[in-house]
């Protein structure tokens, strides 16, 4: 699926997805293809994420050295609701989780990202 939308968000904006994963366009003008993605107000980074139930904190470390309010988690073609040790490590740092399909979550980062939300967010590969 393609995305089109006015660049209207600062940083790196989900274009479209598909089979071969998230495709992201960075302010720079340059195009990447991610299977997995970690995604800040400043950069696009591929991700090789744990099994979902193992998903902890130390694999969401890229993203926690910066200010954010929560953490949009793709938890990849349905919703799936995320480990309670994950949530609870991260509400300790006063970071929210708000999971949804990895589709869904694509779509939503442009959105909350030109509200100028500070997020963060974690996409798990749609196939796979």
């Amino acid at each position: 699926m393609r995305m089109d939308r006015e660049r209207d968000a600062a940083g790196p904006l989900v274009r479209g997805f598909g089979p071969a994963g998230f495709k992201v366009d960075a302010p720079d003008g340059t195009m990447g293809v991610y299977p997995a993605l970690l995604l800040t107000a400043t950069r696009a980074d591929g991700w090789t994420p744990p099994p979902f139930d193992a998903l902890d904190e130390a694999a969401l470390a890229p993203l926690l050295g910066e200010a954010i309010e929560f953490v949009l988690l793709g938890t990849g073609a349905d919703l799936r609701r995320p480990p309670r040790a994950l949530v609870a490590a991260l509400e300790k740092r006063g970071i929210g989780v708000e999971a949804m399909d990895s589709r869904a979550a694509a779509r939503a980062w442009g959105v909350l990202r030109a509200e100028e939300r500070r997020i963060a967010a974690a996409l798990y590969p749609l196939e796979g």
